[in-house]
């Protein structure tokens, strides 16, 4: 199974066919248009199931399914106040598994709960889905060389609960990388090279994980002419 996160800085329609040529079983797209601005089987292909939440027709987050195996459900326990950190039921063939799909944000009124804040508030009140096989992935705006911002859980605090559950990130352990000295860039601030930052994440449980999971990062060469992020892709 092949699962892509990408933050495609918006008019996903207009850059899909690069990301679709990977051929994801299961797409989250950040800064992604409403479906109805997709226009499936026009100028977006038709996924077998798709899920879209944002509060800006041309900027929210979409999770695709183009795989026949796969299903994706809206859990019950989805919590609007974390609008974008979002708890998808993932039915398949041979095991069903959480998909936590996350594009965390600033809070201006309550700076704390900004980014990594939100995604460990978030964290807390889904604490139960933390128990079974879960993949959790986005942009988290986050990284350990921001931990000294003052937040209700930092980048590093969010990393050790994760561990407690056996959920890990799958870039660190496959590229042998500790926090805060990533080699690959996720985002390319103004998409200029010599501004990156290492801010999208895979975590994974550790029951998903065998000798045959990786993870690729895109190059800046290969992404940054259409968004000033580059893909995560995960093999399972």
């Amino acid at each position: 199974m092949r699962v892509i996160h990408w933050n495609c800085q918006c008019a996903f329609r207009k850059k899909n066919e690069r990301i679709l040529s990977y051929d994801p079983d299961i797409l989250i797209v950040a800064e992604c248009e409403s479906m109805e601005k997709l226009k499936f089987g026009k100028l977006t292909p038709e996924p077998r199931s798709h899920l879209w939440f944002g509060d800006n027709l041309n900027k929210g987050i979409g999770i695709f399914s183009y795989s026949t195996d796969f299903r994706l459900e809206v859990m019950d326990c989805y919590n609007p106040e974390f609008r974008y950190i979002i708890p998808v039921k993932v039915s398949g063939p041979d095991q069903d598994f959480t998909l936590l799909a996350v594009w965390a944000m600033g809070n201006t009124k309550y700076p704390s709960k900004s980014y990594i804040g939100q995604v460990w508030l978030a964290l807390e009140y889904y604490k139960d889905l933390l128990t079974g096989p879960v993949v959790l992935v986005g942009d988290f705006n986050s990284n350990k060389i921001w931990d000294h911002f003052p937040r209700v859980g930092n980048h590093s605090a969010v990393v050790k609960k994760l561990q407690d559950y056996d959920i890990h990130s799958l870039y660190h352990l496959c590229h042998n990388q500790e926090q805060g000295v990533e080699e690959h860039p996720t985002f390319y601030m103004y998409r200029k090279q010599e501004k990156p930052y290492h801010i999208d994440y895979c975590f994974l449980s550790g029951q998903l994980i065998t000798e045959d999971t990786s993870l690729e990062v895109g190059s800046f060469e290969g992404w940054c002419d259409i968004s000033d992020h580059v893909p995560l892709m995960v093999d399972l």
